[in-house]
């Protein structure tokens, strides 16, 4: 038998073609070929594509809710009081983003079948982080309808930008993630512009608040800040891991925390008048606005991070005052349209000090 013919033998790969051996031997350690990197590139560009899509869907469906939120907490009051237990509105609303992580997690688990990371099952180290958010979104969600007693809606408007500050000073230190000298700059200019939009003509004083509505606005914006940052590090600690099984532990310790605040405050009146008294249609939309909002804000800290939130709900802001407009006859001001040029700004910067940080 001769050896060097063996050595020269062919293969044949599945579609019949013949190769030899030493054809095979001259691949090894040789790079991809310029049409094997192009394919590399086109694939990357419709991931990225469809990642910045995704983002983009999320961002504006959390600036569309946002934008009516304060509106629809306005309506949902009856001469000026809520004839309804805010206990128990944030205990529908969390029962009602548990319910829907639930269903999407079941139309997941019928495609995909269950896996490691969809799998509702996990470790203690893992859901003793949930508590903590939960804690601190029940007192923010809790204060947010009671600062209307000392502030109005332009008012708590403005002092809500607080939040802009706390989130970007927290994301530096819980995250450790620097934001660049252009981002600080963008978000002042990002309070300023908001400020501005608010401010009214006709009054000396840019806020008419006593000091209860500055306390609990500044308690609002720490906790807000604190809670979105460290549910984004949760999160994002395990990239893996399907985003309706995180908000679902989320929720159900919020549904905890906030049946302890019914019976604490609410239980005689629940007990006496029904869990739903008072509730009406623009309740139920409210209710609905919250759950919708909580999930799309989640997706957003998911695929995106909070200080996109914060962009977001301060574009809603600017939003809400459009909307006013053809609802309660809102008059637009120069101040107005001044605020939307710099929060434009302010977000264009924001974006420009992310890549060159």
């Amino acid at each position: 038998m001769n050896l060097t013919a063996d050595t020269n033998s062919v293969e044949k790969d599945e579609d019949g073609t013949a190769r030899s051996v030493d054809d095979f031997e001259s691949l090894r350690g040789k790079s991809l070929s310029p049409s094997d990197n192009s394919l590399a590139a086109v694939e990357e560009t419709k991931f990225d594509r469809g990642k910045w899509k995704r983002k983009s869907v999320v961002t504006l469906a959390l600036t569309i809710l946002t934008s009516s939120q304060s509106i629809l907490i306005v309506w949902s009051k009856r001469a000026g009081k809520y004839e309804y237990s805010v206990t128990t509105a944030n205990f529908s609303v969390e029962s009602l983003k548990c319910a829907i992580s639930l269903v999407v997690l079941g139309r997941i688990w019928k495609i995909e079948g269950v896996t490691e990371d969809n799998r509702l099952t996990t470790t203690l180290n893992e859901v003793i982080l949930y508590p903590i958010p939960a804690a601190l979104y029940l007192v923010k969600n809790l204060l947010q309808y009671y600062i209307f007693v000392y502030v109005d809606a332009p008012g708590y408007q403005i002092l809500k930008n607080l939040n802009i500050i706390s989130t970007g000073v927290l994301y530096r230190i819980i995250l450790k993630k620097r934001l660049s000298e252009i981002q600080c700059a963008a978000f002042i200019l990002l309070c300023a512009g908001c400020t501005t939009a608010q401010l009214n003509s006709n009054s000396d004083h840019v806020l008419q608040t006593p000091v209860q509505g500055w306390v609990m606005a500044i308690v609002m914006a720490l906790l807000s800040g604190f809670a979105g940052v460290y549910t984004e590090a949760i999160i994002k600690k395990r990239p893996s891991r399907n985003i309706n099984v995180q908000n679902f532990w989320l929720y159900i310790f919020g549904m905890a925390f906030n049946a302890v605040a019914i019976l604490i405050q609410d239980f005689d009146a629940v007990m006496n008048k029904g869990f739903f008294h008072g509730y009406s249609l623009i309740t139920i939309l409210m209710i609905l606005n919250h759950a919708l909002s909580g999930i799309a804000v989640s997706m957003v800290m998911k695929y995106a991070d909070n200080i996109v939130k914060v962009y977001s709900t301060s574009v809603a802001m600017l939003l809400t005052a459009v909307v006013s407009v053809f609802l309660s006859g809102f008059q637009l001001s120069l101040a107005f349209f001044l605020g939307i040029t710099v929060v434009s700004v302010a977000i264009y910067l924001h974006s420009a000090g992310k890549l060159q940080r």
